[in-house]
């Protein structure tokens, strides 16, 4: 109890601390402030324990220990946290563009997956790095996916075109199964264990999710839409998806999918019921989900911001995450070009080279990938998993801090274009 109180105040206290100097100071986006400045006092924290103590960054770092993230995540709040950012979606919306959607979740995070091995691959061998080739290919399914969170807590700020934004946030709640798939795939290779074949897997992890989280979702929504009590239909939600999210742990489905699902349903059938009784006074439980999944945010990026200090421990840490960030931007960019050719008409009107500049700089990753490459501490020698993990930080920082900073920037840049063609 002691440890987890110690944890609660000092993440609060972060929170409202960077919170607050943020919105009277330098008036970031909250979630990038959040992670800068806790990225910059675990850093200088790290440096006074090293000058105090007299060892090395790398020796401090293995004392210190390190806020499990990949538990946290996964075994925590990701599902209410997918939940709380996709219970405002709605079926008829998916229906106008689940092309597009559909193909970038599915082909381009598999195209993504694969450019992005293959260019690590080379790297690997020119610098002598000792990664085989299922490796990169692994290292690739971990960066490919793009961040739900990340998605849904910056990019949709940024006053982007109501189509285009609802691409980038579909592809990223769908996208989490496939990259999961792939990881198991490759993460079985490496490990020399059997991972099963990508579209089994992929079967497994995706349909068995969609079964569960419709189940499950549409059975506690009877109650949910037949009780008075606002704080009830708070309970339910939270019950919906912890129970999708525990039955699809235990069957090996993908249980972010299933929160999704969740979500998307909970939307849908709020939507058809208050068509036909009117509205349902939802103002508690619509408030409950916005700070809940403000908080988690909260937490989320602060705990990134102080476990970035760990790409310290990764060998050549310049030049591997220079590489890493723009075998990112290649792969993102190559997997995005060939989806264009199989989505049909591109939203918004836009042309292909515009569509693929927006959603290359606007395929942010976050918690996901960390979490993933966690995992591979268990079966990977502690120089490859310092590599995978510092590089996988980076692509992270990149896309998070640089790219989400920038974004609205660069979405001016690429619609002045566009009106001068």
């Amino acid at each position: 109890m002691a440890n987890f109180l110690t944890y609660t105040v000092l993440l609060l206290s972060l929170i409202v601390l960077i919170g607050f100097f943020n919105e009277k100071v330098t008036g970031l986006t909250y979630e990038i402030a959040l992670m800068i400045f806790s990225i910059a006092i675990g850093g200088i924290a790290t440096l006074i324990a090293v000058l105090m103590s007299g060892s090395t960054v790398g020796e401090i770092l293995s004392d210190i220990r390190v806020f499990d993230l990949e538990r946290f995540l996964m075994d925590g709040v990701l599902c209410f946290m997918l939940f709380a950012g996709s219970c405002h979606i709605r079926i008829s919306d998916f229906k106008k563009l689940m092309r597009p959607v559909g193909v970038l979740a599915f082909a381009g995070t598999f195209l993504g997956a694969l450019i992005y091995g293959f260019l690590f691959y080379v790297i690997s061998l020119i610098s002598g790095l000792g990664f085989t080739l299922p490796m990169c290919l692994m290292f690739g399914s971990i960066v490919a996916p793009t961040d739900p969170i990340a998605a849904t807590g910056i990019l949709k700020k940024f006053g982007l075109p109501k189509d285009i934004s609802f691409v980038i946030e579909g592809e990223s709640l769908l996208n989490d199964g496939v990259g999961v798939a792939l990881f198991v795939c490759f993460s079985g290779i490496v490990a020399n264990k059997e991972g099963g074949g990508f579209f089994s897997v992929l079967f497994q992890e995706i349909l068995g999710a969609i079964v569960i989280g419709t189940l499950v979702s549409l059975i506690f929504f009877m109650i949910f839409s037949r009780t008075a009590d606002s704080r009830r239909k708070i309970y339910i939600s939270l019950l919906s998806v912890a129970l999708s999210y525990l039955l699809c742990e235990h069957f090996g489905c993908s249980g972010a999918i299933a929160s999704v699902v969740c979500g998307v349903i909970y939307a849908t059938q709020i939507d058809r019921e208050e068509e036909k009784h009117g509205n349902m006074e939802l103002t508690e439980y619509e408030s409950f989900w916005e700070i809940l999944d403000n908080l988690l945010n909260s937490i989320l990026y602060v705990i990134l911001g102080f476990s970035f200090v760990r790409i310290l421990q990764m060998p050549n840490v310049i030049l591997l995450s220079v590489a890493a960030i723009i075998c990112n931007l290649i792969a993102r960019a190559g997997s995005l070009f060939g989806s264009t050719f199989m989505i049909g008409k591109i939203p918004d009107d836009y042309d292909r080279s515009s569509f693929v500049k927006l959603l290359t700089w606007g395929g942010l990753r976050g918690g996901l990938s960390i979490a993933l490459a966690m995992s591979t501490s268990s079966f990977l020698g502690d120089d490859k998993y310092y590599i995978i993990i510092g590089c996988t930080y980076a692509v992270v920082f990149f896309t998070t801090v640089v790219q989400g900073l920038s974004m609205k920037k660069v979405y001016n840049l690429i619609n002045k274009g566009i009106k001068k063609a």
